[in-house]
């Protein structure tokens, strides 16, 4: 069983940036393939980023590709995604999740927070 925990969501301005962190439990953190997910009102979640266990290959979504990173840190349990030139239409609630193993294009997961709300002004 694996929890996460997710923090850094706020309020900012279009242009603008934030630090999500995924606090994750367990002891095999490495052996998790970590992603990322947002889900704006009304809309479907969507996929936004993914990582390898050993975080060497990583895994994005069109939108998001060269304004948003994702890294890990296995010795802290954590994965973060920085977000640069943030949009108004990124505001949603942005979700952690994890699997064990598997390809970082796999877009199911077995293991999710309860999300952090990123709100962009315009």
């Amino acid at each position: 069983q694996v929890q996460l925990v997710e923090s850094g969501g706020g309020l900012v301005q279009a242009g603008g940036s934030l630090r999500l962190s995924c606090a994750a439990s367990g002891r095999t953190f490495s052996g998790y393939v970590m992603g990322w997910f947002r889900q704006a009102p009304g809309k479907e979640r969507e996929f936004v980023a993914a990582i390898s266990g050993s975080g060497g290959s990583t895994y994005y979504s069109d939108s998001v590709k060269g304004r948003f990173t994702i890294s890990r840190d296995n010795a802290k349990n954590t994965v973060y995604l920085q977000m640069n030139s943030l949009k108004p239409e990124d505001t949603a609630v942005y979700y952690c999740a994890a699997r064990a193993g598997g390809s970082i294009r796999t877009r199911d997961y077995d293991y999710w927070g309860q999300g952090t709300q990123v709100t962009v002004s315009s």
